[in-house]
């Protein structure tokens, strides 16, 4: 066989081919891969990536108690969702490491800024850990566009910051402590993630489970957000759980008739492995199992999941031979049989654990017949010693079994028949004529009368509506066969395509990419949307994993002058519009010198003067003294990145100031004291202390300077400081009868509107109506009004702004015509939807139950805690 040299290219000259050389391969270095590709690093870049961030840098304060060097993690949301992590551990290393390169660096930094470095990869510091790849911190330092730690470490208190994975200080010590530990804050790269808010509900639910899996560790979370409507406090939550994951079982099973007292708990020490497991069931028809491998959720299970399962239905199986129970079976009990009604969580803990991806939400580890053959023996015995809890679970299994029987019968009737049967979806289904799933969605609308507005005013190209005659049947309280047999929602599960249950249930076969629930915003509205999000939760909750479950939002405000209606989707908008029309026309003098604000200019002052009536208000919790805050933010507001600086701290020059005003503020406020200016040995910075008049001492300096909602309200203090002067007058200018304003692009529709309506009332042209944009001019006061204080002035523009127009607070899908619903509801254009996600599964299922379930003690608890936060209550 001959060779010869073959040109491995065709057309090597071509441009094509030259286009490709060296200079196109790149080589990233640090973290610049992190941020280039960041979903590898922590599965996405929406909610849960974002979240995910939270995770890493708790899981390394979690570490450090496993270690036994920690006992207590505070998790801090701030107001511009920003992240403190504190805990009590040894602190991270701040000496210098040699690199395999020869250069010299601060552990810290090392940590903090090269990937694959960490205190994970040998067995001697960390036993077991649930950081393994040494790139969870680092990746959150990348990701977020600052990120502070402060370490606590051998009496010395040691700082560094960093900005997008690149440090902007050096590690500094900046004074003695005695305190010891870590903390971390972090604000997430706003042009990284798609979301940009913690969800308090996921954050909890986390760390409720970390409390859980590891005895003894107390772990708070505070949301600054967010007030306690008792007690005006941030709203923080304390987990610590002496009882483990037996406490873990009895919370999942809050508000459900048991079968069994206590949970079945085991635990037992195979070499390196540790396995706990706990089990109770329930006389609900579902199936509730956690799974974790050193304190991480795998929440698509993993060895340690299946070898409990088989276990468990080998061993009922077993149980039920042994005491007779199957004479009547035709067949053994399936695994889908056993494990209705079970309420279970299954933990290990092992050295070097191998887990599929950073998100570690499997587990490969070769451990299933270890914990098989750990539950066999321990469920065994305690079936044999308990025979009567035995009886009670293996009866319910036999009875799962006929009921999977009875419901394999009843879910043929919501099969889709073949065109040679006759039958097809449901006669009330109103479908789309387009064919590709993707591009199509359904609409559940509450009642047949809005189900007809529905059909008029929808685009039939691709838009299905499918109108729900009263209230559907309550899933959560109804077995499987009943179920079926309920008209409505046999239509909804026709009309679907995916059939139900584990064996049929197919969600390729989905006829609609896009379910939407669409309700009247009243009490019987919210009823049945409960009802509907309890069926797919529990029948079809792939639907939702996949994000295919919608809720319409319809508009909350109409506002009607004469024949001009616009529709408003929520309270900020609200805001914005009424600010918007009460400017038309009026002045503002400021200050001394009267300064003026007209036109453009004073709709931006008065958006950004909302926003700091917000901030001020949320500040001001702090201080409990609206003279202190505003003190405060004059003498420390700055304009830039830096809206507070540390160097206003660091010599004590501003706090003689701020003592100076606090004693003035105090006289009329009857403080009972005012300190004189203290140096903080810890950060080397001054402050100063009142007591307030119920005895409270309260501290300024430098923590509480830079603390995110003191850096929002300096920030836009710095931004309106001087339209911020008192006194304020409100003039208003008479316009000229046929003078043409020059608008902006946005204001032009309105103005079109409002045109037509005045040309439709007086001689000349819509053209002309439009130069006039408030017609009623001569009913404005022609003597100036005076305001002494910001929030009065921006509550009488929101007063002027509602005159003269008739603002309804919107409810029902009825009182829309087809084409209103169209443009406000369901035009892809217009339209705004809410995603139904699930994030908290254990939260998700303890709020069905509560509010679906039979316990009804426990839903009269839920309603008397939360009746002070109810909103938009029907009465």
């Amino acid at each position: 066989m001959s060779t010869q040299n073959v040109p491995l290219v065709e057309n090597p000259g071509s441009a094509e081919s030259a286009a490709y050389t060296s200079d196109n391969i790149k080589v990233l270095e640090g973290l610049e891969a992190v941020r280039l590709r960041p979903a590898m690093y922590i599965g996405s870049t929406t909610e849960q990536g974002l979240h995910h961030l939270v995770y890493e840098v708790v899981d390394n304060s979690v570490d450090e108690a496993l270690a036994g060097h920690a006992t207590r993690i505070d998790v801090v949301i701030h107001v511009d969702n920003s992240i403190t992590v504190v805990d009590d551990g040894r602190g991270i290393p701040v000496d210098e490491k040699t690199l395999p390169d020869g250069t010299r660096m601060p552990a810290v930094q090392v940590v903090l800024t090269k990937l694959h470095a960490g205190g994970k990869f040998d067995a001697s510091t960390y036993k077991v850990s649930g950081g393994l790849h040494g790139v969870g911190v680092s990746c959150v330092n990348a990701l977020s566009e600052e990120f502070d730690v402060e370490i606590w470490r051998d009496g010395q208190t040691y700082e560094q910051t960093y900005s997008k994975g690149e440090p902007t200080s050096h590690v500094k010590n900046t004074g003695v402590t005695k305190k010891r530990g870590t903390k971390v804050h972090f604000l997430p790269d706003k042009t990284i993630f798609s979301v940009h808010e913690y969800n308090y509900d996921i954050l909890a639910n986390r760390l409720r489970q970390l409390a859980f899996l590891n005895k003894g560790i107390e772990i708070t979370l505070t949301d600054e957000r967010t007030t306690d409507s008792k007690t005006g406090d941030s709203k923080t939550q304390s987990f610590k759980y002496n009882g483990g994951i037996a406490e873990f079982i009895k919370h999942l099973n809050k508000g459900k008739q048991v079968l069994h007292d206590k949970p079945f708990y085991m635990e037992a020490e195979k070499g390196t492995l540790v396995v706990e497991a706990a089990l109770q069931y329930n006389d609900s028809y579902s199936e509730t199992v956690f799974s974790f491998a050193n304190n991480i959720n795998t929440v698509d299970g993993g060895t340690h999941l299946s070898g409990f399962r088989t276990a468990l239905t080998r061993t009922i199986n077993a149980a039920g031979q042994s005491l007779g129970l199957f004479k009547d079976l035709k067949e053994s009990l399936s695994g889908d049989d056993v494990r209705e009604g079970l309420v279970a969580v299954v933990s290990v803990k092992i050295p070097q654990p191998q887990f599929e991806g950073q998100t570690k939400g499997k587990l490969n580890s070769d451990i299933a017949g270890q914990v098989q053959a750990f539950v066999n023996e321990r469920l065994g015995a305690f079936f044999e010693q308990n025979p009567q809890v035995a009886k009670r679970v293996i009866n319910k299994a036999i009875e799962a079994a006929r009921a999977r029987e009875a419901a394999r019968k009843a879910r043929d009737l919501t099969r889709r028949k073949g065109a040679l049967d006759g039958g097809g979806l449901p006669g009330k289904l109103a479908d789309c004529s387009e064919k590709d799933p993707s591009r199509c969605e359904v609409y559940l609308v509450e009642g047949e009368s809005a189900g007809g507005t529905a059909k008029q005013g929808r685009d039939r190209k691709f838009q299905a509506i499918l109108p729900l005659k009263g209230k559907i049947l309550n899933v959560e309280k109804a077995r499987y066969d009943k179920m079926l047999g309920h008209e409505e929602i046999r239509a909804m599960i026709t009309a679907m395509g995916t059939g139900i249950g584990k064996d049929d249930f197919d969600s390729s076969k989905l006829r609609y990419h896009k379910i939407i629930l669409m309700t009247d915003a009243d009490v019987d509205g919210s009823h049945i949307r409960t009802l509907l999000l309890t069926f797919f939760f529990r029948h079809m909750t792939e639907l939702i994993q996949r994000g295919h479950v919608y809720i319409a939002q319809p508009p909350l405000f109409k506002i009607k002058k004469g024949r001009f209606e616009q529709y408003i989707k929520d309270e900020r908008e609200f805001v914005k519009v009424m600010v918007k029309r009460a400017s038309d026309g009026m002045v503002i003098r400021y200050g001394e010198n009267a300064q003026t604000l007209e036109g453009r200019p004073l709709t931006d002052f008065m958006g950004k003067l909302n926003d700091y009536i917000g901030y001020f208000d949320k500040a001001n919790k702090r201080f409990r003294n609206e003279a202190v805050t505003a003190a405060f933010a004059n003498l420390f507001a700055h304009e830039g990145k830096d809206p507070a600086k540390r160097a206003d701290f660091e010599s004590p020059e501003k706090i003689t100031q701020l003592k100076a005003q606090l004693e003035k503020i105090g006289k009329e406020a009857k403080f009972k004291a005012v300190s004189e200016p203290v140096l903080d040995e810890e950060h080397q910075t001054w402050s100063v202390s009142f007591t307030d008049t119920n005895g409270q001492q309260r501290w300024i300096d430098w923590t509480l300077a830079s603390a995110p909602e003191m850096r929002l309200l300096l920030g836009k203090h710095a931004q309106i400081a001087e339209q911020l002067q008192p006194p304020f007058l409100i003039e208003y200018v008479q316009k000229g009868a046929g003078k043409v304003e020059v608008v902006e692009e946005e204001d032009v529709e309105e103005q079109e509107t409002e045109g037509v309506a005045d040309a439709a009332a007086a001689p000349g042209t819509a053209a002309e109506a439009k130069g006039t944009k408030r017609s009623a001019n001569a009913k404005l006061p022609q003597d100036p009004v005076e305001k002494k204080s910001a929030r009065d002035l921006f509550e009488y523009v929101i007063e002027q702004g509602r005159k003269e127009y008739q603002v309804q607070r919107y409810k029902g899908l009825g009182e829309m015509t087809a084409e209103q619903l169209w443009e406000t509801t369901m035009d892809p254009e217009r339209r705004t939807l809410l995603e139904v996600k699930l994030e908290d599964i254990a939260g998700t299922e303890e709020i069905f139950t509560t509010l679906m379930g039979e316990d009804v003690e426990s839903r009269r608890k839920f309603i008397e805690e939360n009746a002070l936060d109810v909103k938009n209550l029907d009465i």
